[in-house]
């Protein structure tokens, strides 16, 4: 709070904002499984499609929106992305008793939901970009205390109805989009605020760059993608392993949402933790990302071990912990070191990440249906492990850059020091 105080009104107006409409998203994307499962009668082989099939809209929607930020502007984008994403979320009950339109429907959600996320993150690394890295840390932890409220509201919501779950969700997307839609008008009045200054980023940005020659700076976004995305595979477990076992253990479904109640608690809580981490152990965000993999591998491992609800929160807290380094560290390192198109970065390295939610849930659902929790557990302790070589590789290349380019800028000065005194 004493860091929150800093900041501008604008700020502060923001989050709140930002806060209710993670508490409308957290309604219903723990329960999209359990209402497959649960209300449709279907396995979760079907399960784990429906969710392949929304991230798959989510890799589209990341790539699109990152490639569009300059084009469109992020007046447009974020507004627009945020209206559909509303009209699909309040459709969707009503479409629901069609399996084959329900499926479509999931996957226009994912797109729509995407659209907008490269351009609110690359709004906040324009907007304010001298404080970017803490920024990203504040708008998590708020996104994340939403998630909590709406979680724990989650469980009770499903023995009510999950169609006022989803319908829930559509209101508050359509209310984060009136929002946007004066809230960036006023920021931009006089056009020194964000909508001027993405106007102004529009005007500067390299218009012969092509997507090519950004996507061969591999030193930028590729084993971090490919790290995050083997994260994002492992993560798959909670609901495509720890929420049928929840199930078919006769636990009430609430546990499930104290799960993710207790995550949201941690990330408010714990952060005087992870600042000692990050001072002690993990300075840079090169290496808060190979930390962030070592707690998703230890928390994986045991639920590995211990098949009980015990189990489960442990784990929840050690892969928490590494969810608090990863989240803010790499939209904060692409703001830094992607420069004018930091939005395609974001938006390629989102897209690359999210392909993990689309193989995660697919992969794990066969697997819960062939042996339940421990070949699912399994997976996700491979996929943490191999993550963490990505990481690692991805923190040597990026310092050896670093190295390089500040070798070169001192002998470019030593140049210019002869030249002088010649």
């Amino acid at each position: 709070m004493r860091i929150l105080s800093q900041y501008p009104k604008e700020i502060k107006v923001f989050l709140a904002a930002s806060l209710i409409n993670a508490i409308g998203s957290a309604l219903m994307w723990p329960l999209v499984t359990m209402f497959v499962f649960d209300e449709l009668g279907r396995s979760m082989s079907d399960a784990g499609l429906v969710i392949l099939v929304q991230s798959l809209g989510g890799i589209a929607g990341q790539l699109l929106g990152g490639a569009l930020y300059h084009r469109v502007g992020v007046k447009r984008l974020i507004i627009g992305a945020l209206g559909l994403n509303a009209a699909g979320l309040l459709l969707l009950p009503v479409i629901s008793h069609s399996w084959p339109i329900f499926i479509a429907m999931m996957g226009l959600i994912g797109l729509f939901n995407a659209l907008s996320m490269p351009a609110i993150q690359a709004f906040i690394g324009f907007r304010f970009a001298d404080r970017r890295g803490e920024l990203f840390n504040i708008v998590y932890v708020a996104n994340n205390i939403g998630v909590a409220i709406g979680t724990a509201l989650s469980g009770f919501l499903a023995d009510i109805s999950y169609s006022l779950s989803f319908s829930m969700n559509g209101v508050t997307s359509a209310v984060f989009a009136v929002f946007f839609l004066f809230y960036l008008r006023a920021v931009g009045t006089g056009g020194d605020g964000a909508a001027g200054a993405a106007v102004k980023l529009k005007k500067l940005a390299p218009q012969n760059e092509s997507a090519w020659a950004l996507l061969l700076d591999v030193r930028v976004y590729l084993f971090m993608s490919l790290g995050a995305m083997l994260l994002n595979l492992g993560n798959s477990i909670w609901n495509t392993g720890v929420s049928p076992f929840i199930i078919s253990e006769g636990l009430p479904k609430q546990m499930f949402g104290y799960l993710w109640t207790l995550n949201g608690i941690l990330i408010f809580v714990a952060q005087p933790l992870i600042t000692l981490i990050k001072r002690l152990s993990a300075r840079t965000i090169t290496a808060q990302l190979t930390a962030s993999a070592l707690f998703y591998l230890a928390g994986y491992a045991v639920i590995l071990a211990m098949h009980s609800f015990p189990g489960m929160v442990l784990g929840m807290i050690l892969t928490t912990f590494g969810e608090m380094l990863i989240a803010p560290a790499i939209p904060a390192f692409l703001s830094e070191n992607g420069g004018k198109q930091a939005p395609f970065y974001l938006g390629l390295a989102g897209g690359i990440g999210s392909a993990g939610r689309v193989l995660g849930p697919y992969l794990m659902g066969h697997l819960y249906d062939i042996g339940q929790l421990t070949p699912v557990a399994w997976l996700a302790v491979i996929t943490a492990a191999v993550s963490a070589m990505c990481f690692f590789i991805h923190s040597v290349i990026h310092h050896r850059w670093s190295r390089s380019q500040a070798a070169g800028k001192e002998d470019g000065r030593r140049r210019d020091v002869r030249a002088i005194g010649g």
